[in-house]
């Protein structure tokens, strides 16, 4: 069995860890590679959609990354305990109709001895931006790892 480090229990450094590579993962709007972080049997909680396993996460990725085009997401660390980790995160993405938007939410994570994520539980809201109130253009770049999101 592979392992995905940093492994719990979690620090403060592993913990930040963990989120820049959930991150940096997600930014690359791959939900194969996506799906690697989780166990076979991965439990998710994504808005009001409920899946299990890697098939069903490449399947909701795949569906969301067709409809967010230009999709650029932040992370940050909230909160970590033993095998857990809380996160809040913004992303901006446009949809067909070019309305751009600017997500908000929270994240409960919790891993496996192996450092897999086991349950992902996500609560998001949507804001209708102007494109001339973007603020994450792609994914950040490693001098920024670290440094946070916006509040508003």
């Amino acid at each position: 069995m592979s392992t995905r480090p940093p492994l719990p229990p979690f620090t403060k450094e592993t913990a930040r860890q963990k989120v820049q590579a959930a991150e940096d993962a997600w930014n690359t709007r791959d939900p194969h590679k996506v799906s690697l972080a989780y166990t076979e049997d991965s439990v998710w909680r994504n808005r009001d959609v409920f899946v299990t396993g890697r098939a069903e996460i490449v399947d909701l990725l795949t569906r969301k990354w067709q409809r967010e085009l230009e999709y650029a997401l932040r992370k940050d660390l909230w909160a970590f305990e033993g095998n857990r980790i809380a996160v809040r995160f913004q992303y901006e993405c446009h949809d067909t109709d070019g309305q751009w938007w600017r997500s908000y939410g929270n994240e409960l994570w919790e891993f496996d001895a192996r450092g897999l994520m086991s349950r992902r539980e996500a609560s998001i809201n949507d804001v209708p931006i102007p494109e001339s109130d973007r603020r994450i253009f792609g994914p950040r770049p490693e001098s920024q790892h670290g440094a946070g999101i916006p509040l508003r």
